[in-house]
Parts: C-alpha cells; sequence; structure tokens
C-alpha cells in the first residue's frame, strides 16, 4: 500500500499521525518500506503493524526511539511481545513449548503387557535372523527371563529395520545403546535420595518425571545440532 493508505489506516487511532513522522521513523530504522522500481515506497501490512506497535509505544508507554529499536529487534528474534497498558514490559524470551517428539512421564512408566516371542518380533519388524543376533549382540534387543520382548524391543526392532534402509548396521547403533544405559544410571543415581518415605508421608517416585526432563534435553540438543550445524 501507500503511504496515504498507512496513514489512513492509522488515522482513526493515532489522529496526530502524519507523512512526515512515518517518513521520520522509516529513517530512524524502525519501518523499511519497499520501493518500487521508480523509488515509490510500498508498505505491507506487517509494516503497518510495525508503525502500530512503535506509535503505541511511545505514546502509552513513553518509551525512546533507542528502547523502541531494541524492543523491535527482540521482536524480531522470536521473543514474545509485551501486554498492554504503560505498565507493559519489553519482550521476554517465550516459554519452551511442549515438544510433541518427547513422551510424557506417564508413557515412560505405562505401557501394554505385550510378549512377543524372537521369531514375532522379528517377523513384525521384518528383520532377518543375523540382522536380529546383530541386535541382540549389541545389546539393543534384549529379552527378559522368559525369554520374551516387550513393546520396546518392538519400537527398537522398527527403528533399526528402518535404520537399516539408509546403511546404519547393528554395530552402528551401539552408542544408542551406551548413552541410553549412560543416562538411566545417572538418573537412577539423581533420584535415589528422593524416593522413600520422606517426613509426612511417602514421596512420589520422580524417575519417570527425571527420564522425561533428560529425553527432552537430548531431543532439544539434536534439533539444535541440526540448526546449527
Amino acid at each position: 500500500m501507500t503511504i496515504g493508505a498507512v496513514l489512513e489506516q492509522l488515522k482513526p487511532e493515532f489522529p496526530d499521525i502524519s507523512i512526515s513522522k512515518i517518513r521520520f521513523l522509516e529513517a530512524e530504522g524502525l519501518v523499511t518500506p519497499e520501493r518500487t522500481a521508480s523509488g515509490y515506497r510500498t508498505y505491507s501490512q506487517d509494516d503497518v503493524d510495525r508503525l502500530r506497535y512503535v506509535l503505541t509505544a511511545q505514546r502509552d508507554r513513553f518509551w525512546p526511539l533507542k528502547v523502541i529499536r531494541e524492543s523491535l529487534d527482540a521482536l524480531d528474534r522470536g521473543l514474545t511481545p509485551p501486554g498492554e497498558g504503560v505498565d507493559a514490559v519489553r519482550p521476554q524470551p517465550p516459554r519452551p513449548a511442549e515438544d510433541p517428539d518427547v513422551p510424557t512421564a506417564a508413557s515412560l512408566t505405562v505401557s501394554r503387557r505385550l510378549r512377543l516371542t524372537r521369531a514375532e518380533l522379528a517377523a513384525a519388524a521384518g528383520l532377518d535372523d543375523a540382522t536380529f543376533t546383530a541386535l541382540e549382540t549389541f545389546g539393543l534387543l534384549r529379552a527378559d527371563d522368559s525369554g520374551h520382548f516387550g513393546e520396546s524391543a518392538l519400537a527398537v526392532a522398527h527403528a533399526a529395520a528402518s535404520l537399516a534402509a539408509y546403511g546404519l548396521e547393528p554395530r552402528h547403533l551401539r552408542p544408542f545403546r551406551t548413552a541410553a544405559d549412560r543416562e538411566i544410571g545417572l538418573v537412577q543415581q539423581v533420584v535415589r535420595p528422593h524416593r522413600g518415605a520422606a517426613r509426612g508421608g511417602p514421596r512420589e517416585d520422580p524417575t519417570a518425571e527425571v527420564l522425561r526432563l533428560c529425553i527432552a534435553l537430548h531431543t532439544a540438543l539434536v534439533k539444535s545440532g541440526l540448526e546449527h550445524p
């Protein structure tokens, strides 16, 4: 839209706004409209919303341009906009959203009473005998005392079968087993003092919640590594 159309949008809310004021804010780097080949400014709705933020900060919060510029930079970097009113603070880092890739604490402790034979698990995951044996050798698949495999083993077997399509063999997956065992050992060491009875009644076992937080950390680190290789 043209600068005149921008002025028309903002006038009802900011009666004192003028073309010279908009151009001043542009000169200060607070809004950067595009320009046509002939040099005319063209404003998007995002530019209008940005101008509205600047004008509101000046009128209602009495913020100087330096503070407004810092707040706009924060918004551009994904921080959460401040609330309404004179006492509104500057943009703040948002609370992290719940990652759907991280299991809940309850799901880590509750599972189906699934008991599969070796043949059933191999068939379900599409694993040949050599690959299945290699997964057992490297500790990725472990049978219980009765020789059966549970629901988690089914998930491991399916993941291993899918990764094999990308050239990852069971020997390549051994570090995952090692890392998982170390993580479990660390969690058990941390939660041991919190288990058992406490003054005033029994404490809830925090193992599942601590494991969930560890998985959340691992997932966040992997995603961060993909974002910044």
